[in-house]
């Protein structure tokens, strides 16, 4: 197994281990917060809170993931053409930037499923 399977391989385990988090960890607070109030609290146990936790979960690691490959991909011709043409840096700085906000993207579509978690506050 070469080094680029290996870092793959840790990267997925990586993600399996954030998604077991989030189910778990949203699951033990809803359990929390239930046992503290006196009412049932069946909707904040719900699949909904798990699927909302998943998808906040996979929004930001696929953003994260697509937008370092694109980084790398256009991070590279960005320097080489810089290394060619120097007044190329204007470009070569805004299809980075691109690259960047592709994370940003997924860190705000992220945060507005988040505020859809039902909380029993």
């Amino acid at each position: 197994m070469n080094g680029r399977q290996k870092f793959y391989l840790l990267l997925a385990s990586f993600q399996v281990f954030l998604i077991f988090l989030v189910i778990f960890t949203s699951n033990g607070i809803v359990t929390f917060v239930a046992a503290q109030v006196p009412t049932t609290l069946d909707y904040y146990d719900s699949a909904t809170t798990i699927a909302l936790g998943l998808a906040v979960a996979i929004s930001v690691s696929c953003a994260v993931l697509g937008s370092a490959w694109a980084m790398k991909t256009v991070g590279t011709a960005a320097i080489s053409a810089l290394s060619e043409r120097e007044e190329a840096f204007f470009k070569a700085f805004l299809v980075v930037a691109l690259c960047e906000a592709l994370a940003i993207y997924g860190l705000i579509v992220a945060i507005l499923l988040w505020t859809k978690i039902p909380s029993p506050l």
